[in-house]
């Protein structure tokens, strides 16, 4: 398992491809990305690593104070630990930037979903709601029943009702990296990520070890070949199914007709002996 990242979400995009193909894209920038914290199997019982993001001057508390001044670092707008196999090569104060991942590569990204508020039993579970008439009055956008009778005379915990909608953590698996800018600090992922506008996003490697593609020689969606041609109308009219059904049809067609000269002949011939 290797140490991810932690980004900020600055807003969505277009990009075009290596092939002319536009892309949905988000962009994603990495700001003071630093170790500030190391934990082992001795102390804590796994490996892993806390990073910080950007810098701040707004005021902590007393216990944020003795631990900065304990790993000797700046203050941070937030941190996030990650699992890691090793620790080995790693020390308190390194800076990780946007070159821990490889265009082409694929990755995890979590984040918190875009909070909504309190929410109906319609918007928040897809309910169908009530009837707008036949005896319904007032609670058309209603959940209806949220139980039974005296038995057994509650409602069950997880029941589906109104409440707030939004606001927890999502991980969308699989997600591609179109572009890496070393200079800007800026990673560009293809398709939405999870949350807001400038949220905090965490950024590993897939877990399904989806393997890197080549940008540069693989097509990612259907495109159009560098002769100008999409590969559907690159085909013959040989190669359509339905054309070469009608031609074996019009070639069978005209098999048939020396068939039919002969029983006209054969016609002609009984004719001739009777009139012998």
């Amino acid at each position: 398992m290797r140490v991810g990242l932690i980004a900020k979400k600055i807003g969505m995009s277009r990009f075009y491809n290596a092939f002319g193909v536009n892309h949905s894209a988000t962009i994603l920038q990495v700001n003071n990305c630093k170790i500030i914290d190391i934990k082992n199997n001795d102390k804590a019982g796994y490996k892993a690593l806390r990073l910080s993001y950007g810098v701040t001057k707004k005021n902590v508390n007393k216990a944020i104070k003795g631990f900065l001044k304990k790993q000797n670092v700046n203050s941070y707008e937030t941190s996030k630990e990650f699992r890691v196999n090793s620790i080995d090569s790693f020390k308190v104060g390194d800076e990780l930037g946007v070159e821990n991942f490889e265009e082409g590569q694929f990755v995890d990204i979590s984040g918190n979903s875009i909070g909504k508020g309190f929410a109906g039993g319609m918007k928040r579970h897809n309910f169908a709601g009530n009837r707008a008439t036949h005896g319904v009055s007032i609670s058309h956008r209603s959940h209806g029943s949220t139980g039974q009778c005296q038995d057994p005379g509650k409602v069950f915990k997880g029941k589906k009702m109104a409440g707030r909608l939004g606001n927890v953590k999502k991980t969308v698996q699989n997600l591609l990296v179109l572009k890496i800018d070393k200079e800007s600090n800026i990673i560009i992922i293809k398709g939405a990520v999870p949350g807001p506008k400038g949220s905090f996003l965490t950024i590993v490697d897939s877990v399904k070890g989806k393997k890197k593609i080549d940008l540069t020689k693989q097509k990612i969606d259907k495109t159009i070949d560098s002769s100008g041609s999409s590969k559907k109308e690159g085909k013959s009219k040989g190669d359509n199914p339905v054309e070469a059904k009608s031609e074996n049809k019009n070639e069978s067609k005209g098999e048939n007709k020396p068939v039919e000269d002969k029983k006209s002949d054969n016609k002609q011939v009984e004719g001739n002996e009777g009139k012998d």
